[in-house]
């Protein structure tokens, strides 16, 4: 049977760049072969993993709008002399206008050379290979995205991770065959496919699609392939293996490791210029992605949920983060190109008195006295010769390598790690204190420049902790946040079981954007003294305002809106706490950092 199915695959298709075909086409085809030869047929679970096995380099993606969307097979098409060719003509092919209202790049039946295929015109490749299907959707986050800025995305050719063995030590349940595990991975990964497609095209909104039709939501309004996911995988079987401590692990393995992936596709470089809508898209994304999956999973186990919301919760947390280290960034780029505002930090930096911030510092830091003499100076040095922001992140970089070096390969490696960074944030706390004190000018300046290596300092570190603990940053992060934040998490997963689909659909949409600028955390005497400096016309002239909005945190400190803040104030009132920024005491940032 197997051996007939393979011969009439080879027979049939070709592999073809550029072309896709509708999974459920494919299938059909093979259930009218069979019924026509009187042949036993294999199941569509089967018949997918067959597929895979003749035609390598298969991947999967979902294309359509929403509520009419399928998954298709790209790079397979039908051979120019196969029979089944009569049969697509006699089906109705689905070209852009079906898949995608006002789609740029045409899906045309028989285009880039061959029947029974839906390729792309010229211009239509996208990263790695791959279709820029840009529809455009009513509502969508995409619809604000510039396609020009799918340039600043990385690499994606290694984005799906390596999937691991699924090692089975206890007898599986009733009804639950080696097949039906099998088959689990082998959907899994269609769906981490689809969702690399999606991020691809910046088709942020069809992540929580294809979240909802991978968990089988309740009232998931896509009517195109909920009979097809049963024929592989019956929603009482994905239950019932997801309930499996062997499936978790599985599934906490291949999530840590893809969201990671994707952090790196979105943002391949922290420092490198981002645009701002693109930075706003991700952001909005990040916000989201909690109760999106929250809602696709109503009704599953509650394990499998814990579990699934911890690699999210870290994952948005991450792109949060990434992106209020970006926007740090090109704000002290400025400062840093400025030679009148770098002459200016050297004169009140070399007023500060070091001598006294060392001996209040080394009393609860001990740290050695030359270690932090040669810091002093090396700062000031690198100040003095305008070192760009890449030249500031290489010195950083040497800075936390020399600290760590002889705790590396040990197994206190972590909370050394844990401990330069509470003395890092301490010695530069005094030195802040100390330019406060004393009026400095710069002060503005300086206050930017330290919340951006503060940044960048703990995103060193937490690169440095996942390599040493041979994980991902993000898994560092999930742990740390699967301990501190899954009573939190359980209750917003209870809100969306008492809560209509209907009305959280009309919510996200009604959500307010995650604005950028107000992820700088300060203190309220520290705030008032920045905006005296904002007032003066040569502090921060390279921002084109300074607007402010206060807001209390549960810690009775602040958050501010960093200058050149293009938002309205009603929508700058509530993001700062309400978006958990890499700031929020809540956050895993503080919870690592603390070591709690």
């Amino acid at each position: 049977m197997r051996i007939t199915a393979v011969a009439w695959l080879v027979d049939n298709y070709e592999n073809a760049e550029g072309v896709s075909l509708p999974r459920s086409t494919l299938y059909n085809h093979y259930m009218r072969h069979c019924n026509e030869h009187k042949l036993d047929a294999v199941n569509a679970a089967s018949f997918g993993k067959l597929i895979r096995s003749v035609f390598t380099g298969l991947r999967t993606r979902r294309l359509g709008t929403r509520g009419n969307s399928k998954y298709h097979y790209y790079g397979i098409r039908i051979k120019p002399g196969s029979s089944l060719n009569n049969a697509m003509d006699d089906q109705k092919p689905i070209n852009a206008s079906h898949m995608n209202n006002n789609n740029s790049h045409s899906h045309n039946h028989n285009t880039m050379g061959g029947a029974g295929g839906h390729g792309v015109g010229p211009g239509g490749m996208g990263h790695g290979g791959s279709i820029n299907h840009r529809g455009s959707k009513k509502g969508s986050m995409k619809n604000e995205i510039p396609e020009s800025c799918s340039q600043y995305l990385g690499d994606p050719s290694h984005a799906i991770p390596q999937f691991p063995l699924i090692s089975l030590n206890h007898p599986l349940p009733e009804d639950i065959s080696l097949e039906d595990v099998d088959t689990l991975r082998s959907i899994y990964r269609e769906h981490c496919e689809a969702f690399l497609d999606a991020i691809l095209n910046l088709d942020f909104n069809m992540i929580e699609s294809l979240w909802r039709e991978f968990w089988r939501a309740e009232n998931n309004n896509n009517n195109a392939d909920e009979c097809e996911e049963e024929k592989y995988l019956s929603k009482t079987k994905l239950y019932v293996l997801t309930q499996c401590e062997p499936i978790q692990e599985f599934i906490k393995q291949v999530d840590f490791m893809f969201y990671q992936n994707m952090v790196d596709v979105l943002i391949p470089d922290v420092l490198r210029p981002i645009p701002t809508g693109l930075t706003q898209a991700i952001r909005n994304f990040a916000k989201n992605l909690e109760s999106w999956l929250s809602s696709a999973m109503s009704g599953c186990p509650e394990s499998i949920v814990t579990i699934k919301l911890a690699a999210v919760a870290a994952f948005g947390q991450t792109l949060r983060r990434y992106t209020s280290l970006n926007h740090l960034a090109q704000a002290a780029r400025a400062v840093l190109q400025n030679s009148t505002q770098i002459a200016q930090m050297l004169n009140d930096l070399n007023r500060v008195d070091f001598r006294n911030v060392q001996e209040q510092a080394s009393w609860i830091c001990q740290c050695d006295t030359a270690t932090v003499q040669r810091l002093e100076n090396d700062f000031k040095a690198a100040l003095q010769q305008q070192n760009t922001l890449e030249q500031w992140a290489s010195w950083l970089q040497g800075v936390v390598d020399d600290a760590l070096e002889e705790y590396r390969g040990k197994p206190s490696f972590v909370n050394a790690a844990r401990q330069f960074l509470l003395k890092w944030s301490f010695y530069s706390s005094m030195v802040i204190r100390d330019l406060t004190l004393r009026s400095a000018g710069s002060f503005g300046s300086f206050h930017l420049i330290r919340l951006l290596y503060d940044e960048y300092m703990f995103f060193i570190i937490e690169h440095k902790v996942a390599e040493a603990t041979q994980t991902t940053p993000i898994a560092v992060m999930g742990e740390k946040d699967a301990t501190s934040s899954a009573s939190s998490r359980q209750l917003l997963h209870s809100q969306h079981l008492q809560q209509p689909q209907q009305q959280q659909h009309h919510s996200q949409q009604q959500t307010q954007p995650d604005d950028m600028s107000s992820m700088l955390y300060t203190s309220d005497f520290e705030r008032q003294h920045l905006l005296a400096h904002c007032q003066q016309p040569d502090e921060f002239s390279h921002l084109s305002s300074c607007t402010t909005t206060t807001t209390s945190t549960a810690s009775g400190a602040t958050w501010y809106l960093a200058p050149s803040s293009s938002s309205s104030p009603s929508n700058n009132s509530s993001t700062g706490a309400a978006s958990g920024g890499p700031e929020s005491p809540a956050s895993p940032f503080a919870s690592f950092y603390c070591g709690h």
